[in-house]
């Protein structure tokens, strides 16, 4: 006879051992679903594009992706997708899968797109330069290779080739509310304010009201022409209580006209409206170093450290304290 003492052990062992099996049964499964695209005749490229975005290593894509260059049922887009895969760490594979994917549609303004962006990975100066101008050939009304131009000048720190080629995108398509934001900021980075204001005016109804007087605001602001910014980003934050970024640079203009109490009641209504950004303590903090409270700096850096505790070192670098 067993020991009935030992029976609710006994009972509580074997519904862990039932519950294990359970467990068990669910992975082999799920493993199983995942393998299964292994095991198939791998003949098709969505099975190898497939398994090359679940793979992390570039050198487990390659095995997937560069045969494809010679599988006839890959369509450009296909091997499209393989290049991009690979660009960044295989950008001479990419190179030769995005040269597959334009000599099977040559008319495709994405293909010169990505091999722009790839040529560039390879610092190929001129096939850039090739690529980009034939793509503008296949689209002559399209503003994207001139944007991609923009995009690698900015990257290289080369401020005045990106407005040249922001301009040609914005004659393409003026009425492109984003390209044109991003011009008329470019164009008061370069010093030219009264023609980022015209660039903002033409936008007058694209963009939205509030927005548009923060763009306004900022030019005034980055010419020193504080008074003026601080009229455009009050009228902005009272069209717009809610627009974060109104009262961010609401509190920088206060504080350049040497209205410190303005400045912190901005900032702080900016850090309560987004409590995800740093940016409002953090020059808050800035300023009241700069101003001589370091007290108060300390409290601001102690809030923001307590909040975003994984972003401790970039907070001390912001805010540094004597």
């Amino acid at each position: 006879m067993s020991d009935p003492s030992n029976e609710p052990g006994e009972r509580s062992s074997q519904r862990r051992d039932r519950g294990l099996r359970g467990v068990l049964w669910v992975c082999g499964a799920a493993l199983a679903i995942h393998a299964i695209p292994l095991f198939l005749p791998r003949d098709m490229p969505e099975q190898e594009l497939a398994i090359a975005r679940a793979t992390e290593s570039v050198e487990g894509r390659l095995r997937f992706l560069v045969p494809l260059k010679h599988n006839d049922k890959a369509t450009a887009a296909d091997l499209r997708e393989a290049a991009e895969l690979l660009r960044e760490g295989a950008p001479a594979e990419a190179h030769d899968l995005v040269l597959e994917a334009e000599r099977r549609d040559p008319n495709s303004l994405e293909t010169q797109l990505l091999l722009a962006r790839i040529c560039d990975r390879e610092r190929m100066s001129r096939c850039v330069d090739q690529s980009l101008g034939k793509a503008r050939r296949l689209a002559p009304a399209d503003p994207r290779a001139e944007l991609l131009r923009a995009d690698l000048s900015e990257e290289k720190g080369d401020v005045e080739g990106a407005t040249e080629a922001l301009s040609q995108a914005y004659n393409r398509a003026p009425g492109d509310p984003l390209i044109g934001v991003r011009y008329g900021r470019l164009l008061s980075r370069m010093g030219r304010p009264e023609d980022a204001l015209k660039v903002f005016t033409s936008l007058e109804g694209k963009v939205p009201a509030a927005r548009l007087l923060v763009e306004q605001g900022l030019v005034l602001t980055r010419e020193g022409r504080s008074r003026e910014a601080v009229g455009l980003l009050q009228q902005a934050v009272q069209k717009d209580p809610k627009l974060a970024e109104g009262h961010f640079q609401l509190g920088i203009a206060w504080f350049q006209l040497g209205n410190e109490t303005a400045a912190e009641a901005a900032l702080r209504q900016a850090d309560r409206l987004d409590v995800s950004d740093t940016r409002a303590l953090a020059t808050l903090c800035t300023l009241q170093v700069k101003a001589g409270k370091l007290e108060g700096a300390r409290q601001t850096r102690t809030d923001l450290e307590r909040r975003f505790p994984q972003r401790m070192d970039a907070i001390r670098e912001q805010c540094r304290l004597p």
